[in-house]
């Protein structure tokens, strides 16, 4: 029976690490959310720093339209992504966002807004 060295033994026994992904942590308008004034951005917060070039946000009306006005950009944080929209009315909005984070994980999603007047 082969027998392990105890360096091979600590090595077995010591925890790995986790490779984290970056999760959506919160938006500004909110998931969700019914909002009475059209926002001018759309921002995104992250559980963990992204890579903004390999990552991105796509804001479209209920016809499937894009409404951003311009590249999605890091607001210095790196756990945040946002996106400048053109001037929207009422109406529901998704936001369909995908991330690469630090450690190159990618996550992604899509959440819906709702502007009233």
């Amino acid at each position: 029976m082969p027998r392990l060295s105890t360096a091979a033994l600590c090595c077995l026994l010591l925890p790995t690490p986790v490779a984290a992904h970056a999760f959506l942590d919160g938006a500004v308008p909110r998931v969700g959310s019914e909002i009475s004034a059209p926002p001018a951005e759309v921002m995104l917060h992250f559980t963990q720093g992204l890579e903004p070039d390999f990552s991105n946000i796509e804001v479209q009306d209920n016809a499937g339209t894009s409404v951003a006005d311009g590249a999605p950009h890091s607001e210095g944080d790196p756990t945040n992504l946002a996106i400048k929209l053109k001037k929207i009315g009422p109406g529901i909005y998704t936001v369909i966002w995908h991330a690469t984070s630090l450690d190159a994980h990618k996550t992604l999603g899509k959440f819906h807004f709702t502007v009233t007047k």
